[in-house]
């Protein structure tokens, strides 16, 4: 049985170092990002991409719905969208002589939510359900999601005219919030001699199906987490809530979805059971969205920025399980 299940975790490894390999072939020189972008997808979490215009954020989001055999859409948010341009309507229909509803471009395995702060909090507020439950209620009838279900989401800074801050309740749905940053001068230097990144999202080939996703998420469930990395991760969670810089600390969702992307990156690099270095990456990524800086330590640098800093000193001052 053991070999067997070695044998499996075996295949996957080899199909998902496949599938970085095809998006690091559009995503140039962002290895790190895209580890972090199948590690959501493993964890049945969704991903926040927070960065300037024209890093390409919309190029990963393309490129990993391109990679697997999955149903796609694309919503690009704006201040007068509506809720039900997102969830679908209910429309009469004459001829049965009652209300039919019709699905919006929620109901598909991958959503690039493009833009999200774009939009009003009442439009924000209906992935909510989705994100959560991956279901969707509409006139008091439930409609579930497809499955693999995975919304990656990019954002403009709240620096930028024209933009709606998250609320934390919705923030606290994604699993992790990343930046791009931009790309080494090799690495734009190949860009512009493709002319575009973004054209060859296209070419690739899709290298699973979503069943193949399934089955892998199913099996991050099973991976091994010793009792003192669990121990770990509660005393750098317990310390988000003691310290005076953070008026809000992680809440319980927050070590719950910790644990989960952590299982995620062990089964990415083919174990089946975890290490301090998988907890230790994951923390500023899946905590940085979940706290907020109390305003006695407000200062100029970006809050974003501020609070990666803040749970950077708490790391480095608690002890790693040997």
């Amino acid at each position: 049985m053991q070999t067997a299940t070695n044998t499996q975790t075996n295949a996957h490894s080899k199909r998902l170092a496949e599938l970085q390999r095809a998006i690091a072939r559009v995503v140039k020189g962002k290895d790190d990002v895209i580890q972090l972008a199948l590690t959501a997808l493993l964890a049945r979490g969704h991903l926040l991409i927070e960065d300037v215009p024209g890093v390409g954020k919309t190029t990963l989001a393309h490129a990993l719905a391109r990679s697997f055999q999955c149903s796609f859409q694309r919503i690009q948010f704006t201040s007068d969208m509506l809720p039900s341009d997102v969830i679908g309507v209910s429309v009469y229909n004459p001829a049965a002589q009652e209300f039919e509803f019709k699905p919006g471009p929620i109901f598909a395995n991958i959503i690039v939510a493009d833009e999200i702060n774009r939009t009003t909090p009442k439009t924000q507020s209906a992935l909510l359900e989705a994100m959560n439950e991956s279901q969707i209620t509409v006139d008091n009838h439930t409609h579930p999601l497809p499955q693999p279900f995975l919304v990656l989401a990019t954002q403009n800074p709240i620096e930028h005219h024209g933009t709606y801050p998250l609320p934390e309740s919705q923030l606290d749905r994604f699993l992790m919030r990343i930046r791009m940053g931009y790309p080494s001068r090799e690495s734009e230097k190949e860009i512009i001699r493709n002319h575009s990144a973004a054209g060859h999202a296209e070419t690739i080939a899709p290298i699973m199906d979503a069943s193949d996703v399934v089955a892998m998420q199913n099996s991050v469930a099973q991976v091994k987490v010793d009792e003192s990395l669990l121990d770990y991760a509660l005393e750098i969670i317990d310390r988000t809530r003691q310290t005076e810089q953070l008026s809000l600390g992680v809440s319980p969702r927050g070590a719950v979805m910790l644990h989960r992307a952590a299982q995620a990156r062990a089964f990415l690099e083919g174990r089946d059971y975890c290490l301090p270095d998988d907890f230790k990456r994951l923390i500023v990524p899946v905590f940085a969205h979940r706290v907020v800086v109390s305003s006695r330590y407000v200062s100029t640098q970006k809050k974003s920025e501020q609070t990666e800093a803040i749970l950077y000193e708490i790391l480095d001052s608690t002890r790693v399980p040997l």
